[in-house]
């Protein structure tokens, strides 16, 4: 998964923030970058989302503070889960001297029979 870029015509950069318009209010609101790619929102890099202007009678709404950046590398956090969800699966041996007989044991997971 590549970084989403600035929707902005020649604009290399990444983007940090979408642009939204609600046409019923008159208002363009600017806010961080949002999760998914939305058909009727524009993604922009920090200086034109920082340097939007909108026709007169318009309102601007801006997110306010620094726009964060957005996650590097998503395919690593997907490669991650994925390590954690295969760890899961692998059944863990009983090791010599690891509980009794009646004690259970599934992947990481161990079933502790209720006292007599």
């Amino acid at each position: 998964m590549t970084p989403r870029r600035c929707t902005r015509t020649g604009c290399p950069r990444a983007a940090v923030a979408t642009l939204t318009y609600a046409y019923a209010d008159l208002t363009a609101v600017v806010g961080p970058l949002a999760t998914y790619q939305e058909p009727h929102s524009y993604d922009l890099c920090e200086e034109h989302a920082v340097r939007l202007t909108v026709p007169r009678g318009w309102e601007v709404m801006r997110h306010v503070g620094e726009f964060p950046a957005p996650i590097p590398h998503a395919d690593d956090l997907e490669a991650l889960a994925d390590a954690v969800r295969e760890a899961a699966r692998t059944e863990v041996a009983p090791r010599a001297g690891d509980g009794d007989a009646a004690t259970g044991r599934r992947g990481h997971l161990r079933v502790v029979p209720p006292p007599h």
